[in-house]
């Protein structure tokens, strides 16, 4: 999975806000799991789409949904917890180091 996003790539964040809040990927979007039916458009159908939340049950969920609505979705195994793990960027919004 690359670390820097591009127009072709999007990772979606599908935790609630204040997960969201205390740290993300750096380039990810925001979509808490409960809005994405009414957000969809707001998704590219055209690229490469990972799925996260925290540790994995949620994005596989999400995954699961955007892909009955025609979507390619890859769900990120391991979530947050697991880019952290692996010594990938945590931010805030305004660019801080962040948390998970």
């Amino acid at each position: 999975m690359p670390t820097t996003f591009d127009e072709s790539v999007v990772l979606l964040d599908v935790r609630e806000h204040d997960e969201w809040a205390r740290g993300h990927a750096p380039g990810a979007r925001h979509i808490p799991m409960g809005e994405v039916p009414a957000r969809l458009a707001e998704i590219p159908r055209d690229a490469t789409l990972y799925v996260m939340c925290q540790a994995g049950g949620r994005s596989q969920r999400v995954a699961q949904y955007l892909a009955a609505q025609g979507y390619s979705p890859i769900n990120v195994s391991g979530g947050m917890l697991a880019w952290a793990a692996a010594g990938r960027p945590v931010v805030t919004d305004d660019g801080r180091p962040g948390a998970v």
